[in-house]
């Protein structure tokens, strides 16, 4: 299908640009959401007619998007959730998850403006990219972590999942350790020496018996 493009569209154009979408896109996102018109001889005559008021109502959004993303690039949410033992998260974070943080934060934003690339299943710090305008991008951090002290030391830097591991193969090698392995080696080494001992005097009566 052919459509006008009322805004810019990432990967498709700018405002006013012509191109050719499928037409499931163009009927179930690009038109309802008003991101389009279909390219027909009636509505390219609407639109240039239009032109000049679309191009200003765009600019007054940009900048107002513009002015609204300095309070937002390069924030870090924090969201806290249980994982397993390799960082793996019992569920995934959503969109609404970042959403309703970043409002706890007072950045409020919607729920199509928040980009994830891929879905968020284990603890770390992702970037996240937030449309605030077809022409504004700014970019935030979702601090995943199991408590608050966590979420710090991932904030400077500290590879959580890695130090999980590290923790692990030290309570490993502690318990190799334990005074439960220290006890059974004694007993073992007691009833060599008691094998030993039962030996000695058995050779001792042999020898005794040959004399005789």
């Amino acid at each position: 299908m052919d459509i006008i493009l009322l805004e810019r569209v990432e990967k498709l154009g700018s405002i006013g640009d012509i191109v050719t979408v499928k037409n499931g896109y163009a009927r179930n996102f690009l038109l309802p959401n008003k991101k389009a018109l279909r390219a027909n001889a009636a509505n390219k005559k609407i639109f240039e007619a239009n032109r000049q008021q679309i191009e200003a109502d765009n600019e007054a959004k940009r900048k107002e998007a513009e002015a609204a993303s300095g309070s937002i690039e390069g924030k870090q949410i924090v969201l806290i959730r249980a994982s397993s033992a390799s960082g793996q998260l019992y569920g995934s974070v959503s969109v609404r998850d970042i959403v309703e943080a970043l409002a706890a934060d007072g950045a409020q934003v919607e729920k199509s403006m928040v980009i994830l690339e891929k879905p968020i299943k284990t603890l770390g710090v992702f970037d996240v990219r937030v449309r605030l305008h077809p022409e504004v991008n700014v970019t935030i951090q979702a601090n995943v972590a199991r408590s608050d002290d966590e979420a710090d030391m991932q904030k400077d830097g500290v590879d959580v999942i890695a130090q999980m591991f590290e923790e692990e193969q030290a309570e490993l090698a502690a318990a190799a350790l334990s005074p439960d392995s220290e006890d059974d080696g004694e007993e073992t080494d007691g009833t060599a020496v008691e094998a030993d001992a039962e030996a000695s005097e058995t050779t001792e009566q042999d020898d005794t018996e040959t004399k005789e």
